[in-house]
């Protein structure tokens, strides 16, 4: 990280003059190739959403996250109520552009527009989001809006430090992984020791551009498998900066 030293010599992070607070997320659509975020809206999405989850085979979906399973379709629209009233956490269904459905919802949370810091969270995949095409363009969707719209510096990942899937899932989309702050949260009645990780805005650039690169027809086969991983191209096009760097 760039620093500098101050008029006694001591070690400074690096001046931010043209620095301004960022403005706060607004409840906006989002339009991709696969899916579309739309602001949470209980009356158009709770039904479709309640159904996607209910498709799973078993709550397990459910073990690292603060709310649900829910026990009915009721229960969840009670929720969703309450949900898209807020404004942090800041809600969004994902509309499958294939079946017209909401078939997931995610937040932005812990807004700080001073500090130019957003995390995104309450990602809430049902089975016909996950392993998906429209789960990958979600996430880039959410984060080109942070970054490219916003104009946010750091853009946080946390989860329970048990939670392997989603510590996956954060590697794969590029996040660095930052440590684990113990002892960071109580929820269900149990410990969460929580893990943390950001991407910042110099990596967004080459982040953005692997996720076009995954996500472009190209990528996929005729059974509609990918070629390249997000890694895979994400660390080619790495490999390709570094060598003009070096030249």
């Amino acid at each position: 990280m760039t620093s500098g030293l101050n008029g006694y010599g001591q070690p400074v992070g690096e001046a931010l003059p043209e620095w301004t607070s960022r403005p706060a997320p607004a409840r906006v659509e989002l339009d991709g190739i696969h899916c579309r975020l739309e602001p949470l809206d209980p009356a158009r999405h709770a039904a479709d959403l309640y159904a996607a989850y209910a498709s799973a085979p078993d709550d397990r979906n459910w073990t690292y996250l603060p709310v649900g399973p829910f026990a009915d379709a009721a229960d969840y629209r009670a929720w969703a109520e309450t949900a898209a009233a807020s404004s942090d956490p800041l809600h969004f269904a994902v509309m499958d552009h294939g079946t017209g459905k909401a078939v997931g919802t995610l937040a932005l949370m812990r807004h700080d527009p001073a500090n130019g810091v957003i995390e995104v969270g309450f990602v809430v995949f049902s089975p016909l989001l996950q392993r998906t095409p429209v789960s990958t363009e979600a996430q880039s969707l959410l984060m080109a809006y942070a970054f490219d719209k916003l104009g946010y510096r750091r853009y946080e990942w946390k989860c329970d430090a048990l939670n392997a899937p989603s510590q996956r899932a954060a590697a794969r989309l590029g996040f660095t992984a930052e440590g684990v702050f113990r002892q960071a949260v109580v929820y269900r009645q149990r410990n969460r020791d929580t893990a943390w990780y950001s991407i910042i805005d110099h990596e967004w650039p080459l982040i953005r551009e692997a996720f076009q690169a995954w996500l472009a027809p190209a990528n996929f086969d005729e059974t509609g498998r990918q070629r390249h991983s997000l890694i895979e191209l994400r660390e080619a096009l790495a490999n390709t900066t570094s060598g003009r760097s070096n030249r």
